[in-house]
């Protein structure tokens, strides 16, 4: 099996190149949010540590960007209880699609959790800064604040260019987009 990773600034459109490529995908955003709503020992240890904030099962979005906010330290914690969870189901996605011809593994800090294997084929998905800032400011979700947080705990954009197979440009027109990964899908199939 092939362990395809897409890699990116956020806002990038990693999760649509995931899409785009056609295997099963484990997309590490949708997992967090499920621990949030359905995980209750996770929800437990979160209270423990984070008290002031953590107040109700499940976990509210808002009362984690409180804790992010009010204390740096306090995202260093919650990733160390939420990150392992996180893994878990990651490797159990992978044992899940053993048998397939490939997946995705959509992880936004996948170097730095060090997911990264020997073999594994990692797309980065460049886009231009205003392109992506336009985009992000039409998530009704999206916070700049926590943005910079998560950028203060990622690896410098080049360094994450050279560590990829290939670098593909999203410059948001469908067409272009779809023919490159197409391209580079057939390139992986073929190894």
């Amino acid at each position: 099996m092939i362990r395809i990773a897409t890699v990116g600034e956020i806002g990038s459109g990693k999760s649509y190149v995931a899409k785009l490529l056609g295997f099963p995908i484990f997309n590490a955003d949708i997992e967090v949010s499920k621990i949030y709503k359905k995980n209750y020992k996770c929800f437990l240890i979160l209270k423990k540590k984070l008290p002031k904030f953590i107040k109700s099962y499940p976990i509210k979005k808002n009362e984690i960007l409180r804790a992010i906010f009010s204390n740096k330290n306090n995202l260093k914690k919650i990733t160390k209880i939420v990150h392992p969870i996180i893994r878990k189901s990651m490797y159990s996605f992978i044992k899940k699609n053993k048998k397939k011809k490939a997946i995705v593994l959509d992880i936004p800090l996948y170097f730095e959790n060090k997911i990264n294997k020997k073999g594994d084929i990692i797309i980065f998905v460049d886009a231009k800064k205003s392109e992506i800032n336009r985009r992000l400011k039409r998530r009704r979700s999206f916070n700049y604040k926590i943005f910079n947080r998560f950028k203060k705990i990622q690896l410098p954009i080049q360094i994450k260019k050279k560590k990829s197979n290939f670098v593909i440009i999203n410059d948001f027109k469908n067409v272009s987009l779809k023919k490159n990964v197409k391209l580079i899908k057939k390139i992986i199939l073929k190894k």
